[in-house]
Order: C-alpha cells, then sequence, then structure tokens
C-alpha cells in the first residue's frame, strides 16, 4: 500500500532527483484532497450537533464543496494552461488551507458551509493542476505510467487516512480538527511547490482565457451538480431543483454555441476527436457512478445496520483500501506492458466479478468478514482503472492542453459521483418508507445489495466502452 511514508521509495527512479521530489509534493497534494472528501463525513454528526443543523440542511456541509468543486474543474484546467500550472496549484493549496481554517473557526451554519463552498473551488482548482503537471513533467510511456500509479496510490491512501483522522481527530479535539489539520499539511506542500516544482513557461501571448466560454460552463456545470446533489434530498420536482436544471441546459447549450465560433475557445472542439481522451472522459464518469458509490452504502450497512460507531468503520475501510492502492500499482504495470484497453478491461471486468461477490454481504444476518473477499477483489479493479483511466485521457493530448483535458475528466468524475450515486440512492430507498426497527435494517440491507448489483452491471458498461480503444492503445505508442 502507498502510503505518505513509502512515496520516496515509490518515486520514479529514471527521473532527475528534482522531479522526483516534485511527484512527491503532488502525489502528496493528491493525498491531502482525497484525506478530506471522507473526514469531514466521521464528523458531520457533531457539526449538525454544536452547530444547530437540521437533518437535512446537515448535508449542506457536503454539498457546498461537491457542487462547487464539479462546477469549477473545467475552469481550473483551463487557468492552469493559461496562467501556469505550477501558479495555479500553488494557489489552489492556498485556497485549501485557508478555507480550512475558515471552516475551523466557524461558529455558525453560513460560514462553515461558505468555507466548504470555498474549498471546493481550492479542490477544483489543484485536481486539474496536479494532473497536468504530471502529464507534462513526465513523458507518455513508462514514465508517466508509473507517476501517475504513485499519484494514485497517494490518493487511496488519503481515503483511509480521512476515515481514521476523521475518528479519531473528532474524538480527541472535536470536530474543528477535522478542518485543521489540512492548513499545514496544504501550506507545507505549497512552499514546497515553490522549491522544487519548475517555474512555469511565459504565457503565450496569442492565448486569451475565454471569459464567455469559462462563465457558461461554469455557471452550467455548478447548476448541474447542485439539482443532481439536491434531488435526492428535495425531491426531483422542487422548483429549486427543476430550475437549476433548467438553467445548466441553458447555460451549457450557450457553452457549446461560444466554443463553436471563439478563435481560442476554452475547450477546443478538436480535443472531442481523440478517441483516448473521449474513451477516459466517459470511463471517469462511469468509474464514480459505479465504484464510488460503493463505500457510502458499505458505511450505512455498517453504521446503521450493524451498529459500527465512525472509528470502527473507519477501520473497516482499511482493507478495500489496501487493495485499491495495490489495484493503482497493479493498473501501471499492466499499462505498460498489455496497453490501457486491455487494462480497462480486465480491472472493469474483475471490478464487476468482486462487487457481485460482495453483494450477499448486504444482509442483516451477514457479518463485516463476509464482505472482506469482494471488497479485495473489486478494490482491486477499481485501483487498476483508476490508474488507467487517467493514462487514456492524457495520451495524446498536446502539453499546452492537458490542463483542459484534465478538467474534462475531473468533471464528467464529477458529474458520475453525483448522478450515480443520487440514482442508487432512490432505488436502494424506494423500499424503507414506513418501515422501523428490524424491518427498516433488513430493507436498508436489501436495498444496499440491489444497489451493488446495479453498480456491477455499470461496471460491465464501463468495459464495453473501452473496447472503442484501439487494440495497442499503449501511452507513448
Amino acid at each position: 500500500m502507498t502510503t505518505t511514508t513509502s512515496l520516496p521509495a515509490t518515486v520514479d527512479r529514471e527521473a532527475p532527483p528534482r522531479l522526483g521530489w516534485s511527484l512527491l509534493l503532488l502525489a502528496l497534494a493528491q493525498l491531502i484532497f482525497s484525506l478530506d472528501l471522507n473526514i469531514v463525513y466521521v464528523a458531520l454528526p457533531e457539526i449538525g450537533t454544536d452547530l444547530g443543523f437540521s437533518q437535512q440542511t446537515q448535508q449542506w456541509v457536503v454539498s457546498a464543496y461537491v457542487v462547487f468543486a464539479g462546477g469549477f474543474l473545467l475552469l481550473g484546467g483551463r487557468a492552469a494552461d493559461l496562467l501556469g500550472r505550477r501558479r495555479m496549484f500553488v494557489l489552489a493549496l492556498t485556497v485549501y488551507a485557508l478555507s480550512s481554517l475558515g471552516g475551523g473557526l466557524a461558529r455558525d451554519q453560513v460560514v462553515i458551509v461558505g468555507a466548504r463552498a470555498i474549498q471546493g473551488i481550492g479542490g477544483a482548482l489543484l485536481l486539474p493542476a496536479t494532473l497536468s503537471l504530471i502529464n507534462t513533467l513526465f513523458p507518455e510511456g513508462p514514465r508517466r505510467n508509473r507517476a501517475l500509479a504513485v499519484w494514485g496510490g497517494a490518493g487511496a491512501s488519503g481515503l483511509t487516512l480521512g476515515a481514521l483522522l476523521g475518528g479519531l481527530l473528532t474524538q480527541a479535539f472535536g470536530w474543528p480538527a477535522v478542518f485543521f489539520v489540512n492548513v499545514p499539511l496544504a501550506g507545507l506542500v505549497a512552499l514546497g511547490a515553490l522549491a522544487v516544482i519548475p517555474r512555469d513557461r511565459p504565457r503565450p501571448a496569442h492565448r486569451r482565457f475565454d471569459l464567455p466560454g469559462a462563465l457558461t460552463v461554469t455557471g452550467g456545470s455548478t447548476l448541474l451538480v447542485f439539482a443532481l446533489v439536491q434531488g435526492p434530498e428535495l425531491g426531483w420536482t422542487a422548483p429549486a431543483v427543476i430550475g437549476a436544471a433548467c438553467g445548466a441546459v441553458v447555460l451549457l447549450l450557450a457553452f457549446a454555441l461560444v466554443e463553436a465560433r471563439s478563435r481560442d475557445p476554452l475547450m477546443p472542439p478538436r480535443l472531442l476527436a481523440n478517441r483516448s481522451l473521449g474513451v477516459g472522459v466517459t470511463v471517469t464518469f462511469l468509474y464514480l457512478g459505479t465504484f464510488g458509490a460503493l463505500p457510502y452504502f458499505l458505511t450505512v450497512l455498517l453504521q446503521t445496520v450493524h451498529g459500527f460507531d465512525a472509528l470502527q468503520t473507519g477501520l473497516a475501510f482499511l482493507v478495500p483500501s489496501v487493495a485499491i492502492a495495490t489495484g493503482t500499482q497493479l493498473g501501471e504495470r499492466l499499462t505498460t506492458r498489455f496497453g490501457t484497453r486491455t487494462t480497462l478491461l480486465a480491472g472493469f471486468v474483475v471490478g464487476a466479478f468482486g462487487t457481485v461477490v460482495l453483494a450477499p454481504a448486504f444482509a442483516e444476518d451477514a457479518g463485516y468478514l463476509a464482505a472482506v473477499p469482494g471488497l479485495v477483489i473489486s478494490g482491486l479493479g477499481q485501483g487498476v482503472v483508476w490508474t488507467a483511466m487517467w493514462i487514456a485521457a492524457a495520451t495524446g493530448v498536446a502539453p499546452e492542453e492537458q490542463g483542459v483535458a484534465s478538467g474534462m475528466a475531473s468533471t464528467t468524475l464529477n458529474l458520475g459521483n453525483a448522478l450515480g450515486l443520487a440514482v442508487l440512492v432512490a432505488i436502494a430507498n424506494a423500499g424503507t418508507a414506513g418501515l422501523a426497527d428490524d424491518r427498516l435494517r433488513a430493507a436498508i440491507a436489501d436495498g444496499g445489495r440491489t444497489a451493488v448489483l446495479l453498480a456491477a452491471a455499470g461496471m460491465l458498461l464501463g468495459a464495453l466502452v473501452t473496447l472503442a480503444l484501439r487494440r495497442r492503445a499503449t501511452a507513448g505508442r
């Protein structure tokens, strides 16, 4: 398993020392980003009680981050291309640190939701900047594959550390600690980046930012994610959800018209002709709509059905996280040897098989051990797909457009998460209305099993999508 203590040993040995340290910082940034995805979930009940959130409004502590992160990803990618990747990387970490400080100091609902929204913008700037730095510092082929595997392994480690740290910090110091922990981590990585990551090249004089495109796609994406996230909470026919969905359609259509007429578009249409990128962005959408939904249903099973506390739940995620981190390293080796197409196909098939094996563990009388085989097999497939899909999304893209390509793949990743989880949760909860006690727990377990099997079917759809890649689509060929 790749962790913060093992990262230096896994850094590409063929890269110059300065690049090795750059990769270490990029991996640490990904660890911070993924750590924060889980760390707030564990502290959410205490935040709700302390700041007076209702059960429904409490969800905005999570949703504010998701909505703004999803809406600003494409803008963040283009900003990395035009304003400088190192510059945006440092700016994103600074925003992350300051908003985390604000979240920890918050003493009312508006401040903490606002801090989470700004954190989401920081995340939207950070992810494409990190990916585009890897894709430009390391050439296509084995060296980039290894760099993406280190980055992916750090992300898997962050998910585990988030659940564990969330439980430990909340119990020991209270919920503000889950925000404060980001401040020194993000600050140190930002300072390190100024020292070791190569300076940005001067911006080409003929490149423009495409402000109309930036405004329409950011507004449209933000409204779309809002509709997908709030649909299950408010109801799909709620005026706010319908209004957001209609606004998203109008703005995204306007974005398409702007891009078709722009001399220097935010998202050049020619990128859509890159088959590898097209498959990559489709796979990222399916990835979080399927693999990405499993932790939610596992958490509900463990806490609601089996009565695990926050720390026990975090410890339970050690098994799948180790499997995922192992899969990220395996994905690099398989891609280098057999190509992106074969690796993605194998990852999705193995992941689907493991998810089917996991499904019987979603029963009221089944213990955690019944879930372990499925978690291991599915986790290995998930890790393989994670590394290979980012390799696919970067292949054949010019260096000056790596940021926007990363932003495209990151945007579909976020949309897949929002849509996939919304659909699967609605299906899983369909049979729970009016039930209580043992009957409710049994219905929750049954609904989770149905959702998990549907996720497995989605993984098989991902396998079919990968067939659109060329038979020998290895990076660098």
